[in-house]
């Protein structure tokens, strides 16, 4: 778990702030740590309200990133890792119901990976960019999963003697204002004291071979070549000895020593083989791994270095993984750049050449579609989709197009079915409201904007959502929507409920 303390650009939240503080209130003196897999004192579930909360927080800030592409990507690893955990009997059937199990990506450049109380995980774009294949992403995603199974997070403020989890989630909250407001007096006593706590919250030796020996075992079991973590661990060290700029806050919480890459070695070697990555795996994970880089907020000159790219002497002569890699970043850095056309003809290019694979087609085709939904051409875009797919990717992109084109009927029907099976999924909520504004149907559209609201963790924005629609279902209802405000009153009563044990909470 990374507990490092990275400033973000925009707002500067310190993401490590959030499990940083969850000891600021400890005693300075040593504490010996609990014997391997012991019971705590914090229960799962009051772990589990912590982590909702701090969540919530990192949702609603900009720096949350929820790009259904590459979460989609991050699923396919995340997915077979927990398989594998519950499989190996790491994760019981208690704490895989209990948490929440959620991986978030933050739009941050530094290589950094973290996990929270009650399952929820946090990984930045630049871990993502660095990684070379999947195996090695899967085995940082492996690392940290060992991390929560064995709770390592509460045994760290157990051994503490800390305070509630909820005062730690509150201190968590207060340090997110603090960190957006650097007028408000206590900053400085706040940010101090993070600082403090952060030689205190730093994993012990034994937590991180216990994470290590777990992950790699999760890792071979769920059929990734366990040589990713040893490469990956050799790759952090190489790459920070030679950039040592502070963009590696993961090794400040993971330090990686000649002991960890040694017995990640000699476990690889008495693991059973694997097959290595096949070129399926490798153009899927380096077009990905280039969407990292291109989202990542890099300004116009990095974007542009990024199209350069594609157009240097000697690209034509890289490995196929590297040119797919080239054209898919070079046409989504041209979308950014507004160079629409240069952006369709990079992705031609693309297609063709992964042509032959199906995975990584997908996901060239997905890159045209979006390429065409931001020129304002839906009708295009959908040549591209797959309309029965059940890829969220798809999903979303198919039901922003067919509004557009004038289908918003079927979307409606679409994303009904899909949001009852994906609650928390805030841009289906958002597309749906967009649906139903389309068909002239106000009522659910507002709901559906409260229920995004509810989604992205705005309670109090989503509160008012829903009292704007019950405030509209007063002025006169249409045929069939005096369901739809019945619905709108339950939650509504749902939603301050939840205020009012957040507000008890502070």
């Amino acid at each position: 778990m990374s507990l490092a303390v990275p400033v973000t650009r925009k707002t500067g939240f310190r993401y490590g702030v959030v499990v940083a503080l969850c000891l600021a209130m400890a005693s300075p003196a040593p504490a010996q740590l609990p014997a391997l897999g012991s019971g705590t004192e914090i229960t799962t579930s009051a772990e589990r309200r912590a982590g909702d909360r701090i969540a919530r927080e990192i949702r609603r800030d900009p720096d949350y990133l929820d790009d259904a592409v590459l979460m989609h990507y991050l699923d396919s690893l995340w997915g077979p890792l927990r398989q594998a955990a519950q499989m190996r009997g790491d994760l019981d059937a208690e704490l895989s119901e209990r948490f929440a199990w959620e991986l978030m990506l933050i739009r941050d450049r530094s290589v950094n990976a973290f996990a929270l109380p009650g399952g929820y995980f946090g990984v930045h774009l630049g871990l993502i960019t660095l990684t070379q294949s999947r195996d090695e992403l899967a085995s940082v995603l492996a690392h940290e999963l060992s991390h929560v199974t064995q709770r390592h997070i509460p045994r760290l403020i157990g051994q503490q003697n800390q305070q509630t989890p909820w005062m730690v989630a509150a201190m968590v909250l207060a340090a997110v204002a603090v960190s957006r407001n650097p007028e408000m007096a206590k900053a400085a006593v706040v940010g101090s004291q993070a600082l403090a706590a952060q030689s205190q919250l730093n994993f012990s030796r034994d937590m991180e071979r216990e994470a290590d020996r777990l992950g790699l075992g999760i890792l071979h079991e769920a059929g990734f070549d366990a040589h990713g973590m040893s490469a990956m661990f050799e790759r952090l060290q190489h790459a920070n000895r030679i950039n040592d700029s502070g963009n590696f806050p993961y090794l400040r919480s993971h330090p990686l020593t000649t002991e960890r890459i040694a017995a990640a070695l000699s476990r690889t070697e008495l693991a059973a083989p694997r097959p290595a990555s096949g070129r399926s795996d490798a153009l899927t994970h380096s077009m990905m791994a280039a969407r990292a880089r291109a989202l990542a907020d890099p300004g116009v000159d990095a974007l542009r270095g990024i199209v350069a790219e594609v157009h240097s002497a000697g690209f034509a002569t890289l490995p196929e993984a590297r040119r797919a890699a080239g054209l898919y970043g070079a046409a989504l850095a041209s979308v950014r750049l507004r160079d629409l056309p240069a952006a369709l003809v990079l992705a031609g290019q693309l297609e063709a050449l992964v042509a032959t694979d199906s995975r990584a087609l997908q996901l060239a085709r997905w890159l045209v579609a979006e390429i065409h939904l931001a020129g304002g051409a839906p009708q295009s875009a959908l040549t591209r989709l797959d309309l029965q797919s059940v890829a969220r990717p798809e999903v979303l992109m198919a039901a922003d197009a067919r509004t557009r084109t004038g289908d918003a009927q079927t979307v409606a029907q679409a994303l009904r079915v899909w949001v009852a099976d994906h609650p928390n999924d805030a841009a289906a909520w958002m597309l749906l409201a967009a649906a139903y504004d389309n068909q002239g149907q106000r009522l659910r559209a507002i709901r559906a904007e409260a229920e995004a609201r509810v989604a992205q963790g705005d309670l109090s924005a989503a509160s008012d959502r829903f009292k704007a629609a019950q405030d509209l279902a007063r002025g006169g209802l249409a045929a069939g929507d005096h369901i739809e405000a019945s619905i709108i009153d339950s939650r509504a009563r749902q939603v301050e409920l939840l205020l009012r044990e957040q507000a008890l909470e502070r």
